[in-house]
């Protein structure tokens, strides 16, 4: 067996002889660098970049302005259709007897009124009663009224259960007359519409209820006289005196 030198073993170690680094530092320092390339490079793949906000909305403002512009328009349209549409108020109530806009149907029944003078029946105007607009458009009926229609009928129309007189009819005549320039219309002692009474004259009233008791002599106040369904009222200013007084019908339909 030759006694040379046998298999050669190298050792890492720390430091050579000389104090010089050795092998495995090496090593491990390169490793280490190389892992911390590593985690830099994936802690940068695992942040999400920034969302950046745009600086518009991407929204068209000309549509949007035009839109609100035109609904502005159209609500000013509505409160102007609904302001300028209301009803206007009507002229104020004559002897407690309102004027409105339109007819009413909760109490609703004629009566009939005939003035006799000279012997003979004299109509009480057309449309007493009923105020019209400058354009001869009806602008309101008070409760108390008289149709072209019909002649010497008065017609009660009122929203509501009241009852009314011979006096109030009178004073809506006397109202409507004096806005219309007819002159005064009175009920009283000396006065019958625009009848003065003269001394040798003398009013008798009589009332007929439709009873089949014809026509009856009142010798009260005729403005007192209550308004009733087919009632006929007359007035005569004698002489000459109309005995019984003229006969009355009221229209089919009244």
């Amino acid at each position: 067996m030759g006694s040379g030198p046998g298999p050669t073993v190298a050792f890492a170690t720390g430091r050579s002889q000389k104090g010089e680094v050795g092998i495995l530092p090496r090593v491990m320092a390169t490793r280490s660098r190389a892992k911390a390339s590593a985690g830099a490079r994936k802690g940068k793949a695992g942040r999400r970049a920034p969302i950046r906000t745009r600086s518009g909305t991407g929204v068209p403002l000309l549509p949007i302005v035009v839109g609100s512009i035109l609904a502005v328009l159209v609500i000013a349209l509505i409160g102007a259709i609904v302001y300028y549409g209301r009803p206007q108020p009507g002229p104020p109530a004559v002897a407690g007897v309102p004027c409105d806009h339109l007819e009413h149907s909760q109490t609703h029944y004629h009566a009939a009124l005939q003035i006799v003078y000279g012997g003979a029946v004299h109509n009480i105007p057309d449309n007493i009663g009923i105020n019209m607009d400058s354009a001869g458009n009806i602008s309101c009926y008070y409760w108390l009224h008289v149709h072209p229609a019909n002649k010497n009928v008065i017609h009660i129309e009122s929203p509501k259960n009241d009852t009314f007189t011979l006096g109030q009819f009178f004073d809506v005549w006397n109202s409507w007359s004096n806005a219309h320039g007819l002159g005064a219309q009175k009920l009283d002692a000396t006065h019958v519409s625009t009848i003065t009474v003269q001394p040798d004259q003398k009013v008798i009233v009589y009332i007929d209820l439709g009873d089949a008791k014809g026509a009856q002599v009142f010798t009260g106040d005729p403005r007192t006289i209550l308004l009733r369904s087919h009632e006929v009222i007359t007035i005569e200013i004698t002489p000459p005196e109309v005995t019984p007084p003229p006969a009355f019908t009221f229209e089919a339909g009244l």
